[in-house]
């Protein structure tokens, strides 16, 4: 199949409104080029209906190379709503490439997740939660919806939480949301068996500091979890400092309540 560009604007630009593009920069002398080339074509054959593939001799359309800063090949460009998404130099083995695809391509299911995001910012979990469920049996491995479908039911079922947010490994974007709800979910799960930890003084201000989150107090939680921390840092593993670090992740640093219990917090961890 002939991948080679005839009219960039049109084939990439314009196309890429419709479906996203991946521009492979490539030259005849390049030999990286020749061992990436066989690679990307045979993933496209496979991906024809999630993006279309072109390729661009840079020393044949030296303007176009010009034009995207194309400064080493191969350069490899993904095109989206007549944008550079995202992009990679050199020649990637095929595992790599297919976990960059993961991270470029926008999800076929973009505008329903958006949909969720509004719902779940208005508070409405059932509605959220049942769109993401759609979203996440479409595509089991969108790890944007498995945070957001886990935050739907963090509350009433944490273990089902936790073996969605299981997969989501260091490194990706969604992460360090995932391991502020991982935390949060363990929390849950001691609310559920509390003679699991150990008998200790703060038990009682650590275990309604969990009440306190699972209700949705959060600066009533954060006042109890800094109590702990000042009297027994090292009280269920350290799970007061783990516990205020995930109440920090799950509002953001802009939000009210983290901005008024920052300084407490690291008061009492450096007390």
């Amino acid at each position: 199949m002939n991948y080679e560009v005839s009219d960039f604007n049109t084939e990439v630009v314009e196309r890429s409104r419709t479906i996203p593009v991946l521009v492979d920069f490539w030259a005849e002398w390049c030999g990286p080029c020749k061992m990436l080339g066989p690679v990307i074509e045979s993933i496209a054959e496979r991906s024809r209906d999630r993006w279309e593939l072109v390729k661009v001799n840079t020393e044949v359309h030296t303007e176009i190379a010009r034009q995207y800063g194309i400064q080493g090949i191969p350069n490899v460009k993904m095109f989206v709503d007549g944008e550079v998404r995202d992009e990679f130099t050199g020649a990637l083995p095929e595992p790599m490439i297919e976990q960059w695809l993961k991270k470029a391509l926008p999800s076929p299911h973009a505008q329903q997740l958006e949909v969720a995001l509004l719902r779940l910012g208005e508070g409405d979990m059932a509605a959220a939660r049942e769109l993401l469920e759609e979203v996440l049996s479409s595509e089991p491995d969108n790890e944007q919806a498995a945070v957001c479908l886990a935050r739907t039911i963090l509350n009433e079922d944490p273990g089902r939480s936790l073996d969605l947010l299981g997969p989501i490994e260091p490194g990706t974007e969604f992460h360090d949301s995932a391991e502020a709800m991982r935390t949060i979910a363990g929390l849950f799960l001691h609310l559920d068996a509390p003679e699991g930890l150990e008998e200790d003084p703060v038990k009682p201000v650590y275990v309604q500091g969990i009440e306190f989150l699972r209700s949705g107090a959060y600066d009533l939680a954060l006042q109890r979890f800094i109590e702990v921390l000042e009297r027994n840092r090292a009280y269920d593993d350290d799970g007061a400092r783990r516990s205020c670090v995930a109440i920090f992740g799950l509002l953001g640093e802009r939000d009210p309540t983290t901005r008024q219990y920052r300084r407490a917090f690291s008061n009492a961890l450096y007390a």
